[in-house]
């Protein structure tokens, strides 16, 4: 219908300017008439000129801006597999912004969204797409599959360029025995009723003339995740060992040896009540030599509010949380308040905020807790996250985090010797701690890079 009335349109232009044509040559003399008739035609040719300049031309190629800013792709991969369109480097030139995030799956494997923002000519054309991976695959498989599910988002851009008519499409299944594999486990039910096992065990060995250090961990974890619930058993345990070699003056060495143990055995439970309500509870036992803790039993309990639908978790959410938890201690050595075991009971909130938009990233959290038999005994931290893209090649990111502690209940009663806080043997009193990074970057030059050049990688 808009091609109708566009094509009236030109044609009452040009009637028009025929009509116009007439009375100049009727309303001069012939003398002057050699001179407007030259000035008509004149005027026709750049009529029609600034009119096929108008009409809307279809750019050769798509310009492209992948974000992968909250999770990791191969560019260069990327760059070699999709060669008809031009990749940006500032997201304000681009035709299509293409934001990249990635969440774990209960399996153990990743879901990843794409969202295309259309810009520009494209504004009114934007989609999402998202796959699952297996929880073994490598990352070639992965990359493999990040790339297909790109091609399907952009196709319908690149179908309104010059460069659509190169383009090459397939919809034909090709059947290998992997692909027969996951239609037969598509179609039956999961054998082990979505429960996943890991075992684990790993360590280091660090060692120069003074200095030697090793380290030995192993877990083992069950875990079952839907879309209903998340139910998990874990445990940890580990065994570390450091040694200094000192020489003095005279060459006397002395070894200074420090050992740390710990295990934690874990359980929680989380039920999902409606998209924006869940409750869940959590039980752990564990001992920390560095701690003081000999045995610690804890329980704690909640519920969570998501302000945005738990779906939407991708891009943006929300959640506040308010728990309480009863905690059994037992102290290698006396506390500071002369305790050798004790119970305690408390309760803390805890608040997260997350947004994943083309703009940047943005996560800020808190969490306060306190005793509830005396509220000065509280810890309170707040964390932030900033990754902005101010304009074109201008960025600003930080990160942040402070935490007020005064809850150390748990600290042996003797004060730490030199050697315990220059080799950080045991925790130390403090009633806060702080850490900030930040940076702000501005690229100029040219926007469009599409080559691959592994040299010297």
């Amino acid at each position: 219908m808009a091609a109708y009335f566009a094509a009236i349109n030109k044609h009452w232009i040009a009637v028009n300017s025929k009509n116009r044509i007439l009375q100049l040559i009727s309303a001069t003399q012939p003398s002057a008439m050699k001179k407007n008739i030259i000035a008509a035609f004149i005027t026709i040719f750049f009529f029609f000129t600034a009119a096929a300049q108008t009409e809307t031309r279809i750019p050769d190629k798509l310009k492209v801006f992948i974000d992968c800013s909250s999770t990791w792709c191969d560019m260069s991969f990327i760059r070699s597999e999709i060669n008809l369109v031009d990749f940006m480097l500032d997201r304000i030139a681009a035709d299509v912004h293409v934001l990249v995030t990635e969440q774990n799956t209960g399996s153990g494997g990743s879901k990843y969204q794409l969202i295309f923002f259309g810009q520009n000519r494209y504004k009114n054309l934007s989609d999402t797409l998202s796959f699952s991976t297996d929880p073994n695959a490598t990352d070639f498989e992965e990359r493999d599959l990040l790339i297909k599910y790109m091609k399907l988002g952009l196709a319908p851009y690149v179908a309104k360029t010059g460069a659509a008519k190169d383009a090459v499409i397939s919809f034909k299944r090709v059947e290998t025995e992997s692909s027969k594999k996951d239609s037969a486990s598509n179609a039956a039910k999961d054998p082990w009723n979505y429960w996943v096992f890991r075992v684990g065990f790993f360590g280091y060995i660090n060692a120069d003339a003074v200095y030697k250090s090793s380290s030995i961990n192993t877990n083992i974890s069950a875990n079952r995740v839907t879309d209903e619930s998340k139910i998990g058993f874990e445990i940890n345990a580990g065994k570390n060992q450091t040694i200094y070699t000192l020489e003095d003056d005279n060459g006397n060495e002395e070894k200074i040896t420090i050992k740390n143990n710990n295990y934690n055995f874990q359980h929680y439970f989380i039920k999902s009540l409606n998209s924006h309500w869940s409750y869940g509870y959590e039980a752990a036992l564990s001992r920390s030599t560095f701690s003081n803790n000999k045995n610690r039993l804890i329980f704690r309990t909640g519920v969570e509010y998501d302000i945005f639908p738990y779906k939407q978790v991708n891009t943006k959410f929300f959640t506040i949380s308010y728990t309480v938890d009863v905690r059994r201690n037992k102290y290698y050595d006396t506390t500071l308040f002369g305790k050798t075991k004790e119970t305690l009971w408390g309760h803390g909130i805890k608040t997260k905020l997350s947004v994943n938009q083309k703009w940047g990233t943005v996560s800020i959290g808190t969490e306060y807790h306190n005793f509830l038999h005396n509220w000065k005994y509280f810890n309170l931290g707040i964390n932030g996250e900033f990754d902005i893209r101010i304009t074109g090649g201008l960025s600003f990111n930080i990160y942040t985090s402070a935490e007020l502690t005064r809850d150390q209940l748990h600290l042996p009663k003797g004060g730490a010797t030199q050697q315990e806080v220059l080799t950080r043997q045991r925790q130390l009193a403090s009633g806060y701690n702080f850490f900030t990074h930040f940076g702000i970057n501005y690229r100029f030059g040219s926007k469009l890079n599409n080559f691959v050049n592994p040299r010297f990688d």
